[in-house]
């Protein structure tokens, strides 16, 4: 058995401020709960540039063909599973440019795989197996920051030369070491001790939201502040799509509908065919010589 302190922890630790929870009226829980969520988003802000510089990486990576992978057990897996199999139906990407590994697998999102978090060596198999390399980006996301599923991917990126960023809640981890770039949001004592799926979880939920939507921004995937690579893989997605070529544009809803059709509900396309007065053929020419960035395409066009 391994010798875990769990008092070096500040996620562990108990939390003055709820200690007497239990006795609590249901409103009076809730406050103590709000509260405590009210200082997260405020521990994530002392680690923008952090972030910044995760961000700068990543996208770096995007556009040289390599890939974000993120790496975690139990809550924090699920959550990079979550933020990665939301990339291709809000930004086109294909479903390999963002993946989530969790400890023990597919079973573990549903359910605690036992001891899968404790072996490194697993994190390795499922790196090799997704033919993990030194282009692609390692985040690894681990409240405690010393699971050692997560630390055994860490270290078997580093040996690749890939770029190793660190997602943890603790000052004193030793994820953060191995790790180019440490995002390390202090979040203080959870509501419940030892519940790292609140205010851990919660801050690593806001830094996963920024590192791909950022990075997303940065490869032209956003266009002012709407999501023009948005795919129409169901009703709600289609009239999405049409609202935000009428947006991009200020076209009429038929306008947004005909465009669409002819570039085969590819948003992108639609827009720059209606802002530049192009067909599709031409569209799709200027889109592609630009790396997809709409404003690019408009700007060498104007020059």
């Amino acid at each position: 058995m391994q010798n875990i302190n769990l008092g070096d922890m500040m996620t562990e630790n108990q939390n003055p401020n709820s200690e007497h929870i239990d006795q609590c009226s249901t409103l009076e829980i809730l406050s103590i709960i709000n509260n405590e969520d009210k200082q997260v988003a405020l521990a994530v802000e002392k680690q923008l540039a952090n972030i910044a510089k995760a961000v700068d990486a990543i996208s770096h990576a995007f556009l040289n063909n390599g890939r974000l992978i993120y790496i975690g057990a139990g809550t924090s897996g699920r959550l990079g599973i979550l933020d990665a199999s939301e990339c291709p139906p809000t930004y086109g990407t294909p479903p390999q440019q963002v993946i989530g590994l969790i400890a023990g697998g597919k079973p573990a999102i549903f359910k605690a795989v036992e001891n899968a978090e404790d072996k490194p060596e697993l994190a390795v198999t499922d790196l090799t197996d997704i033919q993990f390399s030194a282009n692609d980006i390692l985040v690894g996301i681990a409240a405690s920051g010393r699971t050692p599923y997560v630390i055994g991917g860490m270290q078997y990126a580093k040996t690749l030369g890939a770029t190793v960023i660190s997602l943890c809640c603790n000052a004193k981890a030793p994820m953060i070491d191995l790790a180019d770039i440490a995002i390390t949001p202090i979040v203080g004592p959870e509501v419940i001790t030892g519940s790292s799926r609140m205010k851990a979880g919660t801050a690593q939920k806001l830094v996963l939201n920024m590192l791909t939507t950022a990075s997303m921004i940065k490869i032209g995937k956003v266009y002012g502040n709407l999501m023009v690579d948005v795919e129409a893989t169901n009703a709600k997605l289609i009239e999405r799509q049409i609202a935000i070529v009428r947006q991009a544009t200020q076209c009429d809803r038929q306008t947004a509908i005909l465009a669409l059709q002819q570039s085969e509900q590819h948003c992108k396309t639609a827009i720059l065919m209606i802002l530049a007065d192009l067909d599709v053929i031409e569209a799709k020419k200027r889109l592609s010589e630009n790396k997809g960035f709409i404003r690019k395409a408009l700007n060498t066009m104007i020059s």
